[in-house]
């Protein structure tokens, strides 16, 4: 692979602590860039950067990029941000990440998975299964491999795997040899008005590539020419046979080859199932990649274990942040025999709960006991949602829980004081959702180290 155009660039990350971003920034820094970046606060990626010689700097001002750096900015970046505005006025070249991953996955035969919900699971089944059987791929995805402990390195072995985004459609800058679809579901409601108009994105971005990897259910609309590969639990081109759901797995057959999965939930059987096919294009033989898959540890904020309360619960976070992901989610919490499966749901985005507030406290009634957060706002602002609170999650929640206890504790600390009153031997704490609910996760399990 030609690595040349890297070598020697300046290259400066703003919001590099994000899990995309510091991938970015690692690979980039691997080729040979000159990388420097800032953020607002300190996020679990940084350390990983620091380990590499890249020292982020907390907090943005306007000198924040060296002089002839092109600037690389995320979607959640605004466009008053002072490093970002500072650069603009200076006539420096500005990149939207997915401008650069795609200069990444241009560099060799590229595996791009995108979907709704799964993709940082499948993509880490492919990079875990194709390092186990000796590859040495190139990987970008959005979460930690537990394995290895990274979202990102540089492999030489000539495959580039990565994590595509559809929530800002900008997947759409990728070309990659092989496309994978794991489902679609309307989430990001400030980017697509339905779900057609989602599926008519899915379907350009599958179509960009001559291989395309696509749950059995979704109906995309793809060009006859290139190969169409489908995958389910049920029916596909790849299909599980005789799955049985297992307390921490699963366990099937797929053309004859047993796999037992490591990581909970029928949804990770359909994950592997889209590894299983993608690993296939890439010149593993089915066997040798069912293999590797059966020694998959997940990857971070992933049905991840966190430890136990000073009461003895056991603890799992999750990224959850989705109704079909909370629903997911806690249907595997129910294989593990706990004596209670409590939720601690954090709602991320003002848009999205406004649109599925009445949906997340459908799937939280799942668990025995709930406790919903305030909305993580992350890239928006509360004023431009007038009346939309994590209330409106927890009021539907309380509405389909048929008695079971339902709590509204607005600030993390509110959460943690309930929940160590709450908890007790035996019981299962699943801490849901994407923005900052691990730390309350990782106070209550600390509490047991003390």
């Amino acid at each position: 692979m030609d690595t040349t155009a890297f070598a020697g660039r300046r290259l400066h990350f703003i919001a590099i602590g994000g899990a995309g971003m510091s991938a970015l920034a690692l690979v980039a820094h691997a080729l040979g860039a000159e990388v420097t970046g800032s953020d607002r606060a300190e996020s679990s990626y940084l350390p990983k950067l620091r380990q590499a010689g890249i020292e982020p700097v907390i907090g943005h001002r306007p000198d924040g990029a060296p002089p002839g750096a092109e600037v690389v900015r995320a979607t959640a970046v605004p466009d008053d941000n002072p490093e970002l505005a500072a650069a603009r006025a200076a006539g420096a070249r500005v990149l939207h990440r997915a401008d650069l991953l795609a200069e990444v996955v241009a560099l060799g035969r590229s595996i791009a998975v995108s979907g709704t919900h799964g993709k940082t699971t499948t993509a880490a089944m492919i990079t875990h299964a194709l390092v186990a059987a000796g590859r040495d791929p190139a990987y970008l995805i959005g979460g930690k491999l537990r394995s290895g402990d990274a979202n990102a390195a540089w492999g030489e072995g000539g495959w580039v795997v990565v994590e595509a985004d559809e929530s800002d459609r900008s997947f759409l800058k990728l070309s990659p040899e092989v496309a994978v679809v794991t489902n679609a579901e309307l989430d990001h409601h400030a980017t697509y008005r339905s779900r057609s108009e989602l599926e008519a994105a899915m379907s350009q971005f599958a179509a960009s590539a001559p291989t395309r990897i696509v749950w059995e259910r979704l109906r995309l609309e793809l060009p006859a020419d290139g190969q169409t590969v489908s995958f389910g639990l049920d029916a596909g081109d790849l299909a599980a046979e005789d799955l049985e759901l297992l307390a921490f797995g699963s366990r099937f057959r797929v053309e004859g080859v047993e796999l037992e999965l490591p990581v909970p939930g029928a949804h990770n059987a359909l994950n592997a199932l889209a590894a299983l096919a993608a690993c296939r294009e890439a010149g593993l033989g089915l066997a040798e990649a069912a293999a590797a898959i059966a020694t998959f540890a997940g990857t971070g904020r992933r049905f991840e274990p966190r430890g136990r309360t000073a009461a003895g619960a056991e603890i799992y976070d999750d990224y959850a942040h989705h109704p079909t992901e909370v629903r997911a989610t806690l249907e595997a919490a129910r294989s593990l025999d706990a004596r209670r499966v409590v939720a601690c749901f954090q709602p991320h985005l003002f848009s999205r709960t406004r649109h599925l507030a009445r949906e997340f406290g459908a799937a939280l009634v799942l668990a025995d006991l709930v406790v919903v957060l305030e909305i993580y706002p992350s890239r928006e602002r509360a004023e431009d949602y007038p009346g939309v609170s994590g209330r409106l999650v927890a009021a539907a929640a309380a509405d389909a829980a048929g008695g079971r206890p339902v709590y509204w504790a607005p600030r993390l600390e509110d959460a943690e004081a309930l929940l160590r009153r709450e908890l007790r031997a035996g019981d299962a704490l699943l801490t849901l959702g994407a923005g900052n609910v691990d730390q309350l996760a990782d106070g209550l399990a600390a509490e047991s180290t003390s």
